[in-house]
């Protein structure tokens, strides 16, 4: 991060200072202080940091931003709302730097279209990506905040569950070039419509710089409806008339290979993940690299240079057992992905190790039913559920003629039907939301395996 004063920070966020001095970073944790930081005193539902605010000073905070009225032994930053200002500052900060910015959101595949995209911008500029699960009011900022002289692009991940949060992100990320991947019905709970989804996903607009392009998945029955007069929009997908379109797609050893052709040309790529779904994720990296100007060999190579990481996507042998472990977070739309990846991997049996998808609200039951009979339709051998919420999906599994369908009501019972039934050959893959901890069925499971 580059130096602000606390003067200059103040007017950014519109607060009161008591005396100036130099902020070298941004710190919400007392445990990453550092030497010349701003500790912001972020007040949570369970916590409020203003109780940390002279122990920050104390571990060498330059200065501190509150939002209460406390006694502060130190140089501080008065506001009405600290996370509000911190985004605000932020937002601020980042128009300080013309660099490039790839704003990106969707429903489903943000993650992984943020890797490939960040390894295409990487190949040509030095680049920074969103970590981890910093795409909302609080994380986003704290990436900003990362880019200094030596940063060249930055590629960011926004999310969001309810109407106001994209515009507040790409007003402050100011991107340049827009990316949405898809309209699923995550988060249908506060939006009420997949419409309505579209409607907040498309508030990225709001920040976009003046005629940066915006590139849709024009395969998506809601997003290739939408217009700009404001922005050059590209179209990717396999069907109808795609600017970046998918040709020729062969499942290669494990390697999903296909042609894009886009404008005349033809370029061959190489992902090394399987199902069509990534496929979708390359070709938006793809016209994220042809807006940088990135010539189309350096995009393919940085595309193949791809490595899974932690629960996602992560292919792994035992015993002669493929587990597709998948399970950093779920939705309709990446539960029927996740099928269609099974479905496509070679194999013998096809088993199907699914939980509890959050966030659906009174959707909850129709969505889970609606993925027990993709199960089916896609000729998926075993279903094995665990979760409340599951429970349909065994119930709807059924109904379209799955009979090898079971609901367990704990991960033991679970992992020892697993056991009873897979053996050298089959092909399973695990889905559910983050917070079912399926990743404690797959621990298990490995650790019966490999005794």
């Amino acid at each position: 991060m580059e130096v602000l004063t606390l003067s200059e920070i103040a007017q950014a966020c519109g607060g009161e200072f008591n005396s100036d001095t130099e902020i070298n970073s941004v710190c919400i944790d007392t445990r990453k202080i550092t030497k010349g930081c701003l500790f912001i005193c972020i007040r949570g539902e369970r916590f409020d940091a203003h109780q940390f605010a002279d122990e920050a000073l104390e571990k060498g905070a330059a200065a501190v931003m509150i939002s209460e009225d406390i006694n502060v032994n130190g140089a501080y930053v008065k506001v009405s709302d600290t996370a509000r200002a911190m985004l605000e500052l932020s937002g601020y900060y980042r128009r300080k730097f013309n660099i490039p910015v790839v704003g990106l959101t969707g429903s489903v595949g943000k993650t992984t279209t943020k890797e490939f995209t960040y390894l295409v911008v990487n190949a040509k500029y030095n680049a920074i990506k969103t970590l981890g699960n910093l795409n909302n009011e609080i994380g986003l900022p704290q990436m900003l905040f990362q880019i200094d002289e030596a940063v060249e692009a930055a590629v960011i991940e926004m999310g969001m569950n309810h109407f106001g949060e994209i515009h507040r992100l790409s007003t402050a990320a100011k991107p340049t070039i827009g990316l949405i991947t898809n309209i699923g019905v995550s988060h249908i709970e506060f939006l009420g419509s997949r419409e309505g989804i579209l409607k907040a996903k498309l508030e990225i607009l709001d920040g976009l710089t003046e005629n940066a392009p915006l590139i849709l998945n024009g395969d998506n029955d809601l997003l290739k409806t939408v217009k700009s007069d404001d922005h050059k929009i590209y179209f990717y997908g396999m069907e109808n008339n795609a600017d970046f379109k998918a040709e020729d797609i062969t499942e290669v050893n494990g390697n999903t290979e296909f042609y894009v052709s886009y404008f005349g040309k033809k370029q061959k790529i190489m992902v090394p993940l399987i199902g069509i779904h990534n496929v979708y994720n390359a070709l938006a990296a793809f016209a994220v690299g042809y807006c940088l100007d990135i010539e189309a060999e350096m995009t393919a190579d940085a595309i193949a240079s791809y490595k899974p990481e932690g629960m996602r996507q992560k292919s792994v042998v035992i015993n002669g057992i493929t587990s597709i472990e998948d399970c950093y977070n779920a939705s309709p739309d990446s539960m029927k992905a996740a099928l269609q990846t099974l479905s496509a991997t070679k194999g013998n049996k096809k088993i199907a190790v699914f939980a509890d998808m959050f966030e659906l609200g009174d959707y909850s039951e129709t969505a889970h039913t609606d993925v027990g009979r993709m199960a089916a339709a896609f000729n998926t051998d075993y279903l094995l559920c665990f979760g409340n919420e599951s429970k349909h999906m065994v119930n709807g599994a059924k109904e379209k003629g799955l009979e090898n369908a079971f609901w367990f009501d704990n991960q033991e019972a679970l992992v020892d039907k697993i056991e009873e039934i897979a053996q050298s050959g089959d092909v399973l893959v695990f889905k559910a939301s983050r917070a079912m901890h399926l990743e404690n069925v797959i621990s298990e499971l490995y650790k019966r395996w490999e005794s």
